[in-house]
C-alpha cells in the first residue's frame, strides 16, 4: 500500500494514507515461483526484468509507451502485521464488491498481497489465485517499510528484508495461491539501493507505478476518477487499494474509470504483460 497519497496538480483534494492501509479480496508461488525464467517466457515462467549490476533487484514503473493503449490496474492487499486485533473486532480489510466489479467488467488485474492479509483471508486469497483474470504478487509479509522515513511505517532491518519477502510467499502458498508471481511491491513504494541489494538473488522484479489513484481514505470518488483519467498514458501502471474500511470509493471509481478508458481506446492488461513487452526482460 501507499501509506501517504501524493498530490496530483489537477486534483484539489489530498489523500493522506496511514501505515495501516489494507486491501483486497473476494469471497469468492509451490515455492515462490523462483523466477528462473528462460529467454522466451512461458505460462509457467513469467517475464521478469534483468537484474542490475551485481544482481541488483530491478524496478519496473510502466510499460512501453509506443505499443498501443494498454494499462494495468493494480490493487494492494496490504494488511499489516499488527492489524489482527482490528480484523478480529470486525474491521474489513477486503472488498469483495470491488473484485466482483472487476469480474463483471472483465478487467484483468494484478493484486499485490501481504502475507498477513493471506493469513487473514485464505479463502479469498485462494479464489484470487485460481482465477485466471487475476495474478497475485508479493507485497511483503508485514507491510513494514524497507527504508527509513517511509510515511511513519515501522521498518524492517536489512537482515530481515529477504526473509520477510520469503515469508509472504510461504503465506500465499499456504492460503492456496498456486502460482504467485515473481513480482514484489515495496511497502509504501519506498526503496533504496540497500533494500534492492537485500533482495538480490530472489529473482523478483520490484513493481512500482506511474499513476497514483489517490483512492486510499478518499471520500470524493469524482476526484479519484479525475486523477486516474488525467494520469493514464499508454503502458501505465495504476496503483489502487481494495479495502472496505480504508478505500471506500474504489469500487465506484473502477466502475466509472473502466468504461471511460475503454472509450479512449485503452485495453486492460496484467503487469506481467507489460513487463513481457519491456526491453530488458527475460
Amino acid at each position: 500500500m501507499i501509506p501517504l497519497a501524493r498530490r496530483i496538480a489537477a486534483v484539489t483534494s489530498v489523500c493522506v494514507l496511514g501505515a495501516a492501509l489494507a486491501a483486497c479480496g473476494t469471497a469468492g508461488p509451490s515455492g515462490v515461483a523462483k523466477p528462473s525464467v528462460s529467454a522466451s517466457p512461458s505460462a509457467t515462467r513469467p517475464p521478469v526484468l534483468t537484474p542490475g549490476p551485481g544482481g541488483l533487484t530491478p524496478v519496473f514503473e510502466h510499460g512501453p509507451r509506443t505499443l498501443g493503449k494498454q494499462v494495468a490496474l493494480t490493487f494492494d492487499a496490504d494488511m499489516t502485521a499488527d492489524e489482527g486485533p482490528r480484523a478480529a473486532s470486525g474491521e474489513h480489510f477486503d472488498n469483495p464488491g470491488l473484485i466482483a466489479a472487476l469480474r463483471t467488467l472483465k478487467v484483468p488485474a494484478t493484486v499485490f498481497m501481504t502475507g498477513r492479509w493471506a493469513d487473514q483471508y485464505p479463502a479469498e486469497a485462494r479464489t484470487l489465485g485460481h482465477d485466471p483474470r487475476f495474478e497475485v504478487a508479493n507485497h511483503s509479509y508485514s507491510h513494514y517499510a524497507f527504508t527509513g522515513d517511509c510515511y511513519g511505517l515501522p521498518t524492517v532491518g536489512a537482515d530481515r528484508m529477504r526473509s520477510d519477502v520469503e515469508r509472504a510467499y510461504t503465506s500465499l502458498r499456504k492460503a492456496g495461491v498456486p502460482k504467485p508471481m515473481p513480482y514484489f511491491r515495496f511497502p509504501g513504494g519506498c526503496y533504496d539501493e540497500r533494500s534492492r541489494r537485500a533482495l538480490s538473488g530472489l529473482g523478483v522484479t520490484a513493481v512500482q507505478w506511474d499513476v497514483v489513484s489517490g483512492d486510499a481514505f478518499a471520500t470524493d470518488a469524482d476526484a479519484v476518477v479525475r486523477q486516474v483519467l488525467d494520469g493514464v498514458k499508454p503502458g501505465s501502471v495504476v496503483v489502487m487499494h481494495c479495502t472496505r474500511s480504508a478505500a471506500p470509493t474504489t469500487e465506484s471509481v473502477v466502475r466509472r474509470v473502466v468504461p471511460e478508458l475503454r472509450k479512449l481506446g485503452y485495453r486492460f492488461v496484467k503487469v506481467s504483460e507489460l513487463i513481457g513487452e519491456t526491453s530488458g526482460h527475460r
